[in-house]
């Protein structure tokens, strides 16, 4: 198909609506998902340690792959992977309320994680690549509309729940309409070569180069430093989100003496803030440059808990909270963003490896914070994510764009 002058910006346009279509059905599996764990541990019988195995299971596939995919991506294209990863993902829903048994269970969860991981990866990398030919940030739009999408697969989950409907019928309509919605994505998602866009197609090894030339060229190149450090910074983001969805609730009931109904309340304020921080993100980024940005944005999010725990009150944790939510908004996607600039040819690893390290931080810093708990306390505890999301702050310089063509971007 050849591209013309008129025709490129409806390609591009097309190609960032079929990607955060994308983004949207993936937050609303895992919505979804999330919304009937109860139900499919009741139809089990499961206690809640061998629940947590199962759970345990998913994130493991989900890091696993994301391992595996970063040089798929690289070799097909983000386009190629990503749609049949999303139809698969979908799909991968239903296993889980079909599960007879633990075992069969934690296999199906350890499967639906590996093609979310999968998911995560390609069309983060496809968001990368749109972003680069659309010439100016829109990164964070993607990982709002992620956001919005986790929001209406937890609401549809809670009405099927109370219609006294199952996780089969639940999952079933959610598969339905991930289905449709990706076989009409399908028809304008984005493709560099298609795009007319070749700064990736340019920088990959010649498709006509022989095959084992192309493996010993691949073999000699590694993943930079530079992008296992961004993972690290992944690392802390995601782990103080992680320790607001796990322990933010549990502060304010047993250490502030909240209702329940309240209590809940700063999850929620975390939540909103994070979604509408990812709203204004790429005009923030615009603005202010991704350093400046990132390190605003980290300074906002470590102090305004650290005040919250400081004061000690309900409506300080709640305020507390939403400000860790607008802060940490935009720093994963600009991580991200950076990521897979670096090296367009090789988009799909760096991205892989970021997101692997990001999605442990997610398992890894809520334990940390139930270990100092045991110690410490609980408020002394959650100064971990501050003391984390701090040292991003400091480090906010390794966002800078590694080439100046990368400036038109915001930095």
């Amino acid at each position: 198909m050849s591209v013309t002058t008129a025709t490129r910006p409806r390609l591009l346009r097309r190609g960032r609506v079929a990607v955060s279509l994308l983004f949207l059905f993936y937050g609303v599996i895992l919505g979804a998902w999330t919304s009937r764990i109860p139900a499919v541990k009741q139809g089990l019988g499961v206690s809640d340690g061998q629940l947590s195995f199962a759970l345990l299971a998913f994130a493991a596939g989900a890091i696993a792959g994301m391992q595996a995919v970063g040089r798929l991506v690289d070799r097909f294209g983000s386009r190629r992977v990503m749609l049949p990863a999303a139809l698969v993902d979908g799909g991968m829903l239903l296993a889980p309320a079909f599960a007879p048994n633990l075992p069969l269970l934690v296999l199906a969860l350890f499967g639906f994680g590996s093609v979310h991981g999968t998911l995560n990866v390609a069309m983060n990398a496809n968001a990368v690549e749109v972003q680069r030919a659309w010439q100016r940030p829109i990164i964070s739009s993607f990982h709002a509309v992620y956001s919005i999408g986790g929001f209406i697969g937890s609401a549809a989950g809670g009405l099927f729940a109370r219609g006294g409907l199952g996780p089969a019928t639940t999952f079933g309509s959610v598969t339905a309409f991930v289905v449709l919605g990706v076989a009409w994505s399908s028809r304008w998602a984005y493709s560099p070569s298609a795009g007319g866009h070749t700064v990736q197609a340019d920088t990959r090894p010649d498709a006509d180069a022989q095959p084992d030339a192309v493996a010993e060229l691949r073999g000699r190149a590694r993943i930079p430093g530079s992008v296992l450090f961004l993972g690290a910074l992944a690392f802390c983001c995601i782990a103080g989100e992680g320790a607001a969805a796990d322990w933010s609730a549990v502060y304010l009931h047993d250490n502030l003496g909240a209702g329940a109904g309240f209590a809940a309340s700063a999850y929620a304020a975390f939540s909103i803030c994070m979604t509408a921080g990812r709203l204004v993100g790429d005009r923030l980024t615009a603005a202010l440059g991704p350093v400046r940005l990132v390190r605003g944005s980290g300074v906002l999010a470590s102090a305004g808990l650290a005040v919250a725990l400081l004061i000690g009150a309900p409506v300080a944790g709640v305020i507390g909270f939403g400000c860790l939510g607008a802060g940490l908004s935009v720093i994963v996607p600009q991580v991200f963003s950076t990521a897979g600039s670096r090296d367009p040819a090789r988009a799909g690893e760096a991205i892989a490896r970021v997101a692997s390290l990001g999605f442990l931080g997610f398992i890894v810093g809520p334990i940390l914070i139930g270990g100092a708990a045991e110690l410490v306390g609980l408020p002394a505890a959650l100064a971990i994510p501050v003391v984390l999301v701090l040292a991003v702050a400091a480090a906010a310089s390794a966002l800078r764009p590694a080439q100046p063509s990368q400036a038109n971007l915001g930095g």
